[in-house]
């Protein structure tokens, strides 16, 4: 399949519920801040809408007829590196983990107030615009493209999905040092996810399959036993 990402419109929202009310209230929400919003009731639609659309950002549920939530995110992550949210009243580590594993960059539990949502929403899409500096640099055997947000290994180059991007350009920046897990929280997802550890061992391990050769017996993405 051909990858989907050059052509996405970071103005257009994709919302995946199939609870009519709550897709109204998060399209009503989002048409306010300037988003175009297009709605999906089911897994299988919202995909089809994704592949015609393009949206810059999809908003999902877990719990959809015909294919879950889970499907969906990753059908859309096997073809683009779209920035994906999760939004479930299911707040168990498990679910979260998940959701992640599927492909969803952040996850948020309902009930949840909508300025948070939104102020979420912002930075994702602002972080996966390449908010964090547009020049490239070289990282050990890493080469950082800001601009395309690419990261070559010995001229080899590595997809990485949005979040995968930011946590690997937050580390590579700062080489050498031992970053506690609060603070990498904070800087790639938030305050609001300072207590959600799950995020950074999910995110490593997909970093570790696709930047070590060994991701068993990781060189270069080490890990300080309860300190980050």
């Amino acid at each position: 399949m051909n990858a989907i990402t050059a052509d996405v419109d970071d103005s257009r929202v994709l919302v995946v519920d199939d609870k009519a009310d709550i897709a109204r209230m998060l399209a009503a929400a989002l048409t306010s801040e300037g988003y175009q919003v297009r709605t999906a009731a089911d897994g299988q639609t919202a995909f089809d809408r994704f592949s015609q659309w393009r949206p810059g950002l999809v908003l999902t549920a877990l719990e959809l007829p015909v294919v879950d939530g889970l499907e969906l995110c990753r059908r859309i992550r096997a073809r683009s590196r779209v920035p994906i949210i999760v939004v479930s009243e299911n707040a168990e580590e498990t679910a979260i983990v998940e959701a992640l594993d599927s492909g969803a960059d952040d996850y948020v539990t309902k009930p949840f107030g909508t300025g948070e949502l939104l102020a979420r929403i912002r930075a994702t899409l602002r972080r996966a615009g390449g908010d964090s500096g547009n020049e490239s640099f070289q990282a050990g055997i890493f080469q950082v493209n800001m601009d395309t947000h690419r990261v070559h290994v010995r001229e080899s180059e590595v997809r990485l999905t949005p979040k995968e991007f930011e946590l690997f350009v937050y580390m590579a920046r700062r080489p050498n040092r031992v970053l506690d897990h609060r603070r990498l929280l904070g800087a790639v997802w938030g305050n609001a996810s300072l207590n959600q550890p799950e995020y950074l061992r999910v995110f490593m391990g997909q970093l570790r399959k696709k930047l070590e050769p060994n991701p068993s017996h990781p060189r270069h993405l080490l890990t300080e036993p309860w300190v980050g």
